[in-house]
């Protein structure tokens, strides 16, 4: 398929995030021996001293502008629709209002099914395609489920998708209308989880769930590499982030060290923070008890249906992230994340998710807890499109 001039380097082995075991690259993976997720690694040194900043300039304007640290090796199976290369939106009548030195809000929403998922599932379906995956599967709590359909759609591959019956309906419609088998069930993403586990057992579906397989990460890392590139080749003082599964922040945290091993940056981190809601937020309990690991959280309850995952494959790796660099884990309430939805709104113009206004809710906690100074850039995450949770309103 395709010429010579179509091939990529591709990464070089995958390694188990927890032991540091690798395994060869070239066939599907799910968890490594230890039950944690695997990174994608690639020779860094080698394209160290022909990849430089410099020469992303004039190339596609989505998240394949990355291609040479990427996994896919053929660019025929980059399965694009569009995706990354999001606005990084200088928001200064916010920062005003929030007290802080400046305020740029990464604007997901822009993406083709309205979220930052589509990132992750253009590298999974991308990935999977390339490796020989005839029939894929997810958990979701709504927006994920839209971009695998998207994504196995824009493919050619079927993908069943497993939802909480209380998903926003405009979710359901998107996914419904791109052809994936949805299926409803009465629970939260864990049960769904077990239900799509159950799928791949009996009919040899291949997982893709958060971080139960390489290369969602690889494509959410690509808001990291766009962060620098679009500040003029520096870093924020701190990234507010929302937290469900916790993919972006642990791939952005990666995508710092690349960049360290390929000489864009030195040692210098922005602080991470894990925002989650009130009514799901075990992590926040982990990094106040100082823990290693999360504990599952009971009777999880938010309208932030992205924040509502009581236990995450990769919380370690989130948690690692957030003490390495400095920052800190809060949460907020569903009535706080509505009502800076309104204030992102009238401030920016731009209508956010619940998760957007958790963000944005979280500055002035961090700079009530001394995390946040009046002198700090910091970048907020709108992770989706407000129009997607039509209807929705607080619980907590």
């Amino acid at each position: 398929m395709g010429d010579k001039l179509q091939f990529l380097p591709g990464a070089t082995h995958l390694e188990c995030t927890y032991t540091g075991d690798t395994v060869e690259s070239e066939s599907l993976q799910g968890l490594s021996v230890a039950g944690k997720p695997y990174f994608a690694r690639y020779d860094l040194s080698s394209l160290r001293s022909r990849l430089h900043l410099s020469d992303l300039s004039g190339k596609r304007s989505d998240l394949w502008r990355y291609e040479e640290v990427l996994p896919v090796r053929n660019r025929d199976f980059q399965i694009s629709l569009g995706e990354g290369w999001t606005p990084l939106l200088d928001s200064p009548r916010l920062a005003s209002r929030m007290g802080v030195g400046r305020v740029w809000i990464k604007d997901e929403g822009q993406n083709p099914t309205g979220s930052f998922k589509d990132r992750g599932l253009s590298l999974a379906v991308s990935r999977a395609k390339e490796l020989g995956a005839t029939e894929l599967a997810l958990p979701s709590a709504g927006n994920a489920g839209s971009a695998a359909a998207a994504y196995c759609a824009a493919a050619g591959i079927p993908v069943h998708v497993v939802v909480p019956m209380d998903t926003p309906s405009p979710i359901l419609a998107e996914i419904r209308s791109l052809g994936a088998d949805l299926q409803l069930l009465n629970g939260l993403i864990t049960d769904c989880g077990r239900l799509v586990k159950k799928g791949v057992e009996d009919h040899g579906w291949f997982d893709l769930s958060t971080l139960k397989e390489p290369y969602r990460v690889e494509g959410k890392k690509t808001m990291g590499y766009e962060i620098f590139e679009q500040l003029g080749g520096r870093l924020p003082d701190g990234i507010v982030y929302p937290t469900g599964g916790g993919t972006g922040l642990i791939g952005m945290w990666k995508a710092f060290d690349e960049m360290e091993t390929l000489g864009w940056i030195g040692p210098e981190r922005p602080k991470m923070f894990s925002i989650q809601a009130a009514g799901c937020a075990p992590m926040v309990l982990a990094w106040e008890r100082g823990d290693l690991e999360a504990a599952t959280w009971d009777n999880a309850a938010t309208y932030a249906s992205g924040l509502r995952v009581p236990a995450a494959v990769g919380d370690f790796l989130i948690l690692r992230a957030v003490r390495e660099s400095g920052g800190a884990a809060v949460a907020v309430t569903d009535h706080d994340m509505s009502d800076w939805v309104d204030i992102i709104g009238k401030d920016t113009g731009i209508f956010a998710t619940p998760e957007g206004g958790a963000v944005a809710a979280a500055v002035p906690v961090l700079m009530e807890m001394g995390a946040l100074d009046s002198n700090a850039e910091v970048v907020l995450f709108n992770t989706g499109s407000g129009l997607k949770y039509a209807g929705a309103s607080p619980i907590i």
